[in-house]
């Protein structure tokens, strides 16, 4: 069964196991400095954050924000956020969560070679007003 087409999210049935998976990836968001981020920019998938040389601290958005926007989301429904870091040197990105985020695991975004690196997070929606944030790499 098919889930409407608002509010966010679909759900995938088996489909052919055999076959590559393929998923639309819109266009990278991007971030410098320390900012607030929105929704939009964490549920396309993939943030391309280059705080160049300083320190930069992105805020999530608020677990209310979340639910306003993914209405469709119900409790243990999950997407997923990879981001790239292009700083150098001491330019590592530090996740603050929103107001009912809460995080399990490191919040930053190291520089781990010459320039960049990557995390890769899970945002679950928990409850109604509440989602955790998992690092998974």
């Amino acid at each position: 069964m098919a889930l409407p087409n608002t509010g966010g999210g679909y759900q995938l049935g088996d489909g052919n196991l055999l076959e590559v998976t393929f998923f639309d990836q819109p266009a990278p968001q991007t971030a410098t400095a320390t900012a607030t981020l929105t929704v939009a920019q964490i549920t396309g998938g993939l943030l391309v954050g280059n705080p160049s040389t300083s320190a930069a601290t992105y805020t999530l958005p608020t677990a209310v924000a979340l639910d306003a926007l993914l209405t469709n989301f119900k409790v243990d429904s999950a997407f997923d956020l990879n981001i790239v870091n292009l700083g150098t040197s001491s330019g590592v990105i530090t996740l603050a969560v929103g107001a009912g985020i809460t995080l399990v695991g490191l919040a930053t975004t190291a520089i781990t070679s010459a320039v960049g690196s990557s995390s890769w997070w899970r945002f679950r929606k928990t409850a109604a007003g509440a989602w955790t944030l998992y690092r998974l790499a």
